[in-house]
């Protein structure tokens, strides 16, 4: 789905049903594919990730439209989705695979995440320093079937209600004109 008017970007917020659930409702954002980025090995599927010995994180691609969103944007809803003062960990996600990360698809990327960190960094928003890893995008390998659109399919399971429904909440409140209609 990568045409013309589309942009990419891959970003890591710890569990990636709780990112994709989160970017497929904001306006501009054309597919959101939940996979693996930032890791040693080629093709590594969802068992071995949570070992936490591929180096890969769970991590979301983002297909967006640059004429409704930008990836600034994105980086301010995906600073206020999740903790990125934490190192390997979201909430009761512990390991690397769980880490916050930009992995940046162009050298504007690169400035513009450094940009909106140093920015946040500057606000005291958060009362712990910002750990996000900003690394250039290597390849990423999409999850296995059953990994997508996994909130839409599974609301009524406990992880969905306890740890995801708040971010949507958090998303809908602070961002609301950001949202599809």
């Amino acid at each position: 789905m990568n045409d013309i008017n589309t942009e990419v970007a891959i970003l890591a917020g710890g569990c990636f049903w709780c990112t994709e659930a989160v970017f497929e409702r904001v306006d501009g954002v054309r597919n959101v594919i939940p996979g693996f980025s930032g890791g040693a090995i080629k093709n590594p599927a969802y068992r071995e990730i949570i070992t936490g010995r591929t180096g890969h994180a769970e991590a979301i691609k983002i297909e967006f439209d640059p004429k409704v969103t930008n990836f600034e944007e994105l980086l301010y809803i995906f600073f206020s989705t999740h903790d990125p003062t934490t190192l390997n960990r979201q909430q009761y996600d512990v390991g690397t695979q769980y880490r916050s990360a930009i992995f940046y698809t162009s050298e504007e990327q690169h400035k513009v995440a450094n940009s909106v960190i140093e920015r946040i960094s500057s606000e005291d928003i958060f009362k712990d320093k910002i750990v996000t890893e900003v690394s250039e995008a290597g390849p990423f390998y999409e999850a296995e079937e059953e990994h997508k659109e996994y909130y839409s399919n599974h609301r009524q399971q406990q992880y969905c209600q306890v740890i995801i429904d708040p971010k949507i909440k958090k998303l809908t409140e602070l961002f609301s004109e950001k949202l599809k209609k």
